[in-house]
């Protein structure tokens, strides 16, 4: 029996239909808020290796942490990273999210005017410190002032007044002296020193907090409902973790080229990320202990402060350590 020539090109489709991979059919979707930090260059280098894992990653930066989550309360986005103070913040307001993993420590600097010769906590008696609200910075900054015994408030009458702005106008702030001093994210607070309007007062580390350490959150429906994309979500993101810590070239040229566009020099960048570092983990116990300074501090205005031990799951990130080869 004759075969038509129709029919002849429908079983060389079906064929080649055939041979085509899966996983092109198969790609799902993950939604990332994001930061744009030195140190979180692993977290959004995550959606260049995706395709491995059947995964497209559409990352939206945010200007802060706390602006993720109306996102996230809207169902815009499924994992977010951010400071961990503004989980814990969104978790005690009601967001249904829970903690996943760890991704940086450190990225911190309290920094002042060079010519006010701010050599200490105790030198900021009298002066404007300004601040981004709701992340590591506020609660590291007050964690200091209150070791100094030093009282602080966002209107006049305490030792220090507090000044809230947003990541980039501290720096301007600080050039064009509105304030003496700021608690600042790297790489910002490197760029101010390099450019000589800005001196290291300390790294903020010595309290009982030690290096804040930021969270990988991610939505309650995605963890119970979306399981296998949670699971390789978290295989990805261990992936380009360990691959940054790896290859600190790779992490350099990624985050100064792709994130910054060339805004931020190698210089800016190493001595960022000698105050920071990349990391998989974060444990119950630093999530309990950040939670207890910011209802002592009153960081968040949480009413209701969420336990550790109720929102931070970290079976899918232990599961994904196992998996993952180590990065060569």
């Amino acid at each position: 029996m004759k075969t038509s020539f129709g029919s002849k090109i429908l079983a060389a489709a079906l064929v080649l239909a055939a041979q085509l991979p899966s996983a092109a059919q198969a790609v799902d979707v993950v939604r990332l808020g994001n930061l744009k930090f030195a140190h979180y260059g692993a977290v959004a280098y995550m959606k260049e290796i995706a395709p491995k894992y059947q995964l497209k990653i559409e990352e939206r930066n945010f200007s802060k942490g706390l602006d993720i989550v109306p996102a996230i309360i809207a169902g815009e986005i499924d994992v977010s990273a951010s400071g961990l103070e503004a989980a814990i913040s969104g978790r005690a307001s009601g967001v249904p999210v829970y903690v996943v993993a760890g991704f940086a420590k450190g990225g911190v600097r309290i920094v002042g005017r060079p010519e006010l010769n701010l050599r200490g906590i105790a030198d900021l008696k009298g002066k404007k410190v300004g601040v981004t609200r709701g992340g590591p910075q506020e609660v590291l900054l007050f964690a200091e002032l209150a070791k100094n015994k030093m009282s602080w408030s966002d209107k006049p009458g305490k030792d220090v007044l507090i000044m809230y702005m947003g990541y980039p106008d501290l720096n301007q702030a600080l050039l064009t002296k509105e304030i003496d001093a700021m608690s600042q994210s790297e790489p910002y607070s490197t760029q101010a020193i390099h450019k000589k309007y800005g001196s290291e007062i300390m790294k903020p580390y010595d309290t009982p907090l030690g290096e804040p350490v930021r969270a990988l959150v991610m939505s309650e429906k995605m963890y119970k409902e979306r399981r296998d994309v949670a699971e390789r979500f978290m295989q990805c993101f261990v992936a380009a973790t360990r691959l940054f810590i790896a290859d600190p070239k790779l992490a350099e040229k990624y985050v100064r080229e792709s994130m910054f566009k060339n805004q931020v020099s190698s210089d800016d960048y190493r001595d960022a990320m000698d105050n920071a570092s990349f990391t998989e983990d974060i444990t119950l116990g630093h999530v309990q202990l950040t939670t207890d300074y910011m209802s002592k501090y009153g960081v968040g205005r949480m009413a209701a402060p969420p336990a550790a031990k109720d929102w931070v799951k970290l079976d899918l990130l232990e599961a994904a350590k196992k998996s993952v080869p180590a990065a060569k």
